[in-house]
């Protein structure tokens, strides 16, 4: 995927990739420092930086004051990986809901979008299944 992008692949870059491909979920800064103890905050905070500049990553309002990182999956120049987050108001956590996709949007004319974030919010199965 880093070649495919364009991106040199080093040992901190291939750590953070497998991180993010693991998780199954987007991920905090906090999260991700927590989950990869050998690379310190800022260089972690570099290669998503260099991540998101190639298209190869997604930053995400979660809707609570903090930002997520998912990897972007898009084929194309196009971002055709667009889909719909929910947010667990419970755990906290945010999951991506790969096959609900975002609803267009037509915006009126002079307007151009450059990003969508779509995020709902409420508490997910497994909270409701433990009563939180």
């Amino acid at each position: 995927m880093l070649e495919a992008k364009g991106v040199k692949p080093t040992a901190n870059r291939l750590v953070i990739l497998r991180a993010l491909q693991e998780s199954g979920r987007p991920l905090t800064m906090a999260e991700l420092e927590d989950r990869i103890d050998s690379i310190d905050k800022s260089g972690i905070f570099r290669t998503l930086a260099l991540f998101q500049q190639h298209h190869m990553l997604h930053a995400i309002d979660d809707g609570c004051n903090g930002v997520r990182y998912e990897l972007c999956h898009a084929t194309g120049a196009m971002d055709d990986d667009r889909h719909v987050h929910f947010h667990c108001e419970s755990c906290h956590r945010t999951f991506c809901l790969e096959n609900i996709p975002v609803p267009q949007v037509i915006l009126p004319d002079g307007y151009n979008a450059e990003s969508v974030n779509y995020m709902v919010k409420g508490i997910c199965p497994e909270c409701m299944k433990h009563g939180k």
